[in-house]
């Protein structure tokens, strides 16, 4: 287990050095944060099985790496309570969620409490946690763990999903299809047919 923590520091070292050897003025932290609040982002829920018990968070840093073969990844701090569970995780699921479960993004996003306390929420036939209702979900097998400054980039091979052959092809704002839940500024918001172009 010691070798984990020690070929981390060498990474960052190595990363560090290189930054330096860049000498180049960079983004204050500040500055960065200030950045990505005016990049809206699609709100997920990353869920898996850890010990007996299901464990899950909230991500916004979910993107679309490659069709084929279908590859996904999102970031988590190495500080994050959930990063042991992600560390040992061979399996995961990633829940889309729909414009009306701000509550569920907030839940999951919360430190300290039983983010599946209150339910909204099923297991797959293969054990993996899922949010029910969410706009689609993927399960994934990890293929990666890539550290990147503080955190982690989690790369993911998409195994299954419920949006099936064909799938997830209605637009928002057509009869029925449901508007996916984004975050913008420190806020949540709604896609919908005030917002098409």
């Amino acid at each position: 287990m010691t070798a984990e923590p020690e070929a981390r520091a060498a990474d960052l070292y190595h990363l560090e050095a290189l930054l330096t050897e860049q000498d180049e003025p960079q983004l204050t932290p500040d500055e960065y944060k200030s950045v990505f609040r005016g990049h809206p982002a699609g709100v997920a829920v990353i869920a898996l099985e850890h010990d007996g018990r299901p464990v899950g968070f909230t991500a916004t840093s979910v993107i679309s790496v490659s069709a084929a073969p279908p590859l996904l990844a999102f970031s988590l701090a190495s500080t994050s309570s959930s990063w042991p569970a992600i560390s040992a995780a061979r399996t995961l699921t990633v829940s889309f969620l729909t414009d009306h479960q701000d509550d569920v993004s907030a839940r999951f996003a919360t430190s300290g409490i039983d983010r599946f306390a209150d339910g909204g929420w099923s297991r797959l036939e293969s054990g993996e946690p899922v949010i029910d209702g969410a706009l689609s979900w993927v399960r994934g097998r990890v293929v990666q763990r890539t550290p990147v400054g503080d955190s982690y980039l989690v790369s993911l091979r998409a195994l299954a999903s419920s949006a099936g052959p064909g799938g997830g092809d209605r637009r928002p704002g057509e009869s029925g299809a449901p508007s996916p839940l984004v975050y913008h500024d420190r806020t949540y918001h709604r896609i919908g047919d005030h917002s098409v172009l």
